[in-house]
């Protein structure tokens, strides 16, 4: 997907996003949407290759966002099978917890995906703000996240890029997972080096192959960076994260609540094989942990559980969470070769 900040932490790999609320374009607008049926409010994210843009339907005055990959900045920078990943994987999924693409398409200098507008900011901005969560906000993100996951899963999407900057809040303050870039369907294992450093699982920095199990490690991290403030692998230059990563030592907040605690550890497992989420039982094994006691499942995909931030949004079309970008001439971009072209010949 795209993904409205590219900032602060350093990535193996850049890649842009987008948002998504939930309300529906039917089937016959997806297929008839042209770049032109727009108009372009301002950019909500940017990126190596591309930027996210806020718009709005000419016709039926309803916001969006536009992510706008330029084609010569994505083969410039080895991006095109990670791009047609992403186009891929977001035509198979819809899921109430993750931003959903609702049109795509190209010409002959750019890429464009149009996804739901997903208005309340990035989780990033509240857990910066708020320090640290509470155990009942971080179970309740948790419990969403999982949700998604096992939905990924379950299609044998591995997600791979699981961090605050990638979780956007709805109006009403439910999660949505956005920044498809690094996901793959995988039917074994994958080596390609890929994610956020202070995220990544041990067998991805080793290349020892990795499958879905990266993104039960990532979440164990995820949960420490929300209850505590910061993540648990730290430090100035990824190396040095890496190191700290494979040493598997962690540092345990004193405030930390016990049973999150637990979870934590069984999610942070160097052996895949035996890290929660990636057993015989898969998604089930972590529902079932104790953190998760008197979670009805039902409800939490259903999104019947009270958010513990609502965003301020003055409008459907409301910016304001989101940090001001300069804009960009992404209308000059340059036009392709017929030889470049061929390369996507098949998006």
């Amino acid at each position: 997907m795209a993904d409205y900040k590219i900032r602060n932490r350093q990535e193996s790999t850049d890649s842009l996003d987008s948002s998504a609320s939930h309300e529906d374009y039917s089937e016959d607008d997806k297929e008839g949407y042209d770049i032109d049926d727009f108009n372009i409010i301002k950019t909500i994210g940017t990126g190596t290759f591309g930027r996210v843009l806020l718009c709005k339907n000419k016709s039926t005055n309803q916001y969006s966002a536009m992510k706008i990959l330029c084609l010569s900045d994505v083969i410039r920078l080895k991006q095109v099978e990670h791009v047609k990943n992403e186009k891929n994987i977001l035509q198979e999924i819809r899921h109430p917890f993750i931003v959903n693409m609702l049109w795509c398409s190209k010409d002959n200098t750019c890429i464009y995906m149009l996804f739901e507008y997903v208005c309340g900011g990035e989780l990033f901005s509240y857990l910066r703000n708020a320090g640290r969560f509470s155990t009942s906000t971080g179970n309740f993100y948790t419990s969403e996240i999982v949700s998604a996951l096992e939905y990924l899963h379950s299609r044998s999407i591995v997600y791979r890029d699981l961090k605050p900057e990638n979780l956007l809040l709805d109006k009403d303050g439910h999660l949505k997972i956005t920044d498809f870039g690094f996901a793959k369907k995988l039917t074994d294992r994958t080596w390609t080096l890929c994610g956020t450093p202070e995220y990544l699982a041990p067998e991805i920095i080793q290349s020892k192959g990795h499958n879905k199990a990266v993104d039960w490690w990532a979440l164990g991290v995820l949960i420490y960076e929300m209850l505590a403030g910061y993540p648990p692998f730290y430090d100035d230059n990824p190396f040095g994260i890496y190191e700290k990563i494979l040493s598997g030592k962690i540092e345990w907040p004193k405030h930390l609540d016990p049973v999150a605690k637990d979870l934590i550890k069984k999610l942070l497992v160097q052996d895949r094989t035996k890290r929660l989420g990636n057993m015989k039982s898969g998604a089930e094994d972590v529902k079932r942990h104790r953190w998760f006691k008197g979670t009805d499942w039902h409800d939490v995909i259903m999104r019947k559980l009270n958010p513990p931030i609502v965003p301020k949004i003055m409008y459907d079309g409301d910016a304001s969470n989101f940090d001001d970008y300069p804009e960009g001439d992404w209308k000059s971009a340059r036009t392709l070769e017929d030889a470049e072209l061929k390369l996507f010949e098949d998006f």
